[in-house]
């Protein structure tokens, strides 16, 4: 399986804290602990020459992670269509974190995908909602990061096909934390937590949830539907 990761790759060269936590970058930190699950990585940043995601690179992935934050509108609308584009044709998309305000993202869902916030180093406690789903494989029933970015409801995306994670906050805060959708034939799954003053990356129940997002995502094996004016399988009347 062929993964990239990409990072807005800004936050890490600008702020103190996110380069102590990340002094490479998410994208990094993320790339390192796939490889351990046998999985072929590859990064990509804003600032490289179409993204990161030229042709090559997208017609090669199976599956793509997105983080992004403080630069959403300088991604290119054109480099967006075509994650798209990949997108509707099988390919996997994994949005973390603030990547729910991403322009792929928003385009993807159709809504404003926006919600409430405060950072203030609070507790999360992140629940299974669906211990069947294979996103959830060895996670228990919840487990805790200490301090992270809150996220509340409503968060205004249309309703999930299905619910994995929910969130709960030290300031009393509920939020849906991990979800999954499909969008033409592709798969596409949400996880809320990582903000990049808070080292979640480094957490190895964060890590086993992206890992089995990943495997969940890839696309399935098969010719891609044909589309278009099509010819009578069966003899019509008339012929």
């Amino acid at each position: 399986m062929n993964v990239t990761v990409w990072n807005e790759y800004r936050h890490e060269k600008t702020k103190p804290l996110a380069k102590n936590i990340y002094p490479e970058g998410i994208h990094q930190v993320i790339a390192r602990f796939l490889k351990k699950d046998r999985v072929s990585v590859k990064t990509a940043t804003l600032d490289e020459i179409e993204h990161g995601l030229t042709e090559d690179v997208l017609d090669s992935t199976d599956v793509l992670i997105w983080w992004g934050h403080v630069a959403h509108e300088e991604v290119s609308d054109e480099i967006v269509g075509k994650v798209q584009q990949r997108v509707l044709e099988g390919m996997g998309l994994i949005v973390l974190h603030s990547g729910h305000f991403s322009k792929i993202f928003k385009s993807l869902m159709g809504t404003t995908c926006d919600l409430k916030w405060r950072e203030a180093g609070e507790k999360e406690r992140i629940w299974v909602i669906d211990p069947a789903h294979p996103i959830a494989a060895g996670i228990g029933e919840y487990f805790e990061l200490e301090q992270e970015e809150m996220y509340g409801e409503h968060f205004d995306i249309p309703a999930p096909d299905e619910l994995v994670f929910m969130s709960w906050f030290e300031g009393g805060e509920v939020f849906r934390s991990g979800m999954t959708y499909k969008r033409g034939n592709g798969k596409i799954f949400y996880f809320r937590p990582g903000h990049e003053t808070y080292p979640t990356y480094y957490n190895e129940n964060v890590q086993t949830i992206i890992k089995n997002a990943v495997k969940w995502a890839a696309p399935v094996k098969r010719k891609r539907p044909v589309y278009g004016n099509a010819k009578p399988i069966e003899m019509l009347k008339g012929d």
